[in-house]
């Protein structure tokens, strides 16, 4: 039987698309990958390269909490090309519950207020078919998306203060991480 190719896979060729971005990572996140894969050599702390990233006046939650005194943040490796550590030929290599927050929120825009209706103008969309929206095409859902901004938010505030002050990268918190809410 053919199945169709996803969306994900034709983007992933594309190699200009949401996968080569720095994709912060919370506790949480990092708890759930390390489960999943058996690793933890997959993140690391590391200024953004751009610099906007920093400005988050908007999101004073993201602005106060995601990034240490240093501007380093927590962020998945990635491999030579700027591909996130976890693409593949055919997308991300993560089950989606298991996948990073923010990518699962993408293309969705949104603050610690909520998600907007406005979606990011990273992906491809022309690689859509004809007549396809992209929220169709990646089988993305408002009310799980709801869910999984609620869960980002979350765990970012469960960022260890610590690590923002001093540069340790401990994730030991007293905060629950890692568990999917419902």
């Amino acid at each position: 039987m053919f199945q169709e190719e996803s969306l994900c896979s034709r983007c992933a060729r594309v190699r200009k698309t949401c996968c080569y971005f720095e994709i912060y990572v919370t506790p949480g996140d990092v708890k759930r990958i390390a489960a999943y894969s058996g690793r933890t050599d997959f993140h690391e702390f590391r200024v953004p390269a751009d610099a906007n990233y920093l400005d988050q006046d908007d999101d004073p939650a993201w602005r106060d909490q995601v990034a240490g005194e240093d501007g380093r943040r927590r962020v998945l490796k990635r491999r030579a090309g700027d591909a996130c550590t976890f693409l593949g030929a055919h997308g991300c290599t993560l089950p989606l519950e298991v996948r990073p927050l923010v990518c699962r929120l993408h293309p969705y825009e949104y603050t610690e207020a909520g998600i907007s209706e406005e979606l990011s103008d990273s992906c491809p969309t022309h690689l859509l078919k004809h007549g396809q929206t992209l929220l169709i095409a990646l089988d993305m859902n408002l009310e799980v998306a709801r869910r999984w901004h609620r869960q980002l938010y979350a765990e970012i505030r469960c960022e260890p203060l610590r690590w923002r002050r001093s540069g340790s990268q401990s994730l030991s918190l007293g905060c629950q991480v890692g568990r999917e809410m419902r």
